[in-house]
């Protein structure tokens, strides 16, 4: 696993930026096309910022998002992939494909079926992630599902991450947060060739030390990056306030 600290928000969101859009642009390169998960939530809006500014050719990208509310519309100023649209989608205007989750399906079962059926044929390139307060991975809050091999499924969202989502200013009430969300599973997340995480913010330090410092446990779900072969971890100096200094 690979860490750096930036020393800015902004700096933080361009070096990783600019790490996977060197891998999207090799994988392009090498096989003609290239399959990309992204993420949502504060700690991404500085990578996405940088990455529609790099020289890609996204009409050969498909994307992938991590997660989405059960029951949420798209208009909802907490919906997912409206976030993604308006931030990457729109800004790239030549993406080859968005595949999205619609968390309001009238049929949910038959929605995760089409999600799984789709990613199930690709070979993600990479995966651009963050961690939450909790030490969720994408929504797979503590005590997390390691063992499922199901691409999507249907998560509970407990307190923690529920009254982070609010705190950060999605929602006007924390009743108003939904309790459940349709998530990609850590196995799959683990399927990707590379991870890149970008997390600013020290109300993440305890997340970041449990993930990259702490054992292997689904009641810290991120630290399980710690056994995949090609993780980067993108900091701010408050994100990693609490990891043991090196040497």
């Amino acid at each position: 696993m690979k860490t750096t600290v930036h020393d800015s928000k902004e700096a933080m969101g361009r070096a990783a930026a600019q790490e996977g859009a060197a891998i999207i642009r090799d994988t392009i390169a090498r096989d003609g096309r290239a399959a990309v998960i992204v993420a949502t939530g504060a700690s991404q809006l500085e990578m996405l910022e940088h990455l529609v500014r790099e020289d890609i050719d996204w009409s050969k990208v498909t994307a992938f998002h991590l997660d989405e509310y059960v029951g949420l519309t798209e208009s909802h100023p907490a919906s997912f992939r409206g976030y993604l649209k308006s931030r990457f989608v729109e800004p790239v205007g030549n993406l080859g494909e968005f595949v999205e989750v619609h968390g309001n399906a009238t049929d949910l079962g038959a929605e995760i079926d089409r999600l799984n059926d789709r990613i199930a044929v690709e070979d993600i390139a990479v995966c651009f992630a963050g961690v939450g307060e909790n030490c969720h991975l994408a929504f797979n809050d503590p005590p997390a599902d390691f063992d499922t091999d199901t691409p999507y499924l249907v998560v509970n969202l407990d307190a923690a991450c529920r009254q982070q989502q609010y705190g950060e200013g999605w929602f006007p009430t924390l009743n108003e947060v939904p309790a459940q969300a349709v998530s990609m599973s850590v196995r799959q997340i683990l399927k990707s060739r590379r991870i890149i995480l970008t997390i600013p913010d020290e109300r993440k330090a305890k997340a970041v030390k449990a993930a990259l410092e702490g054992p292997v446990t689904n009641t810290a779900p991120a630290s399980i990056l710690q056994t995949h072969s090609h993780v980067s971890v993108h900091m701010d100096p408050f994100a990693a306030s609490l990891l043991t200094p090196a040497g």
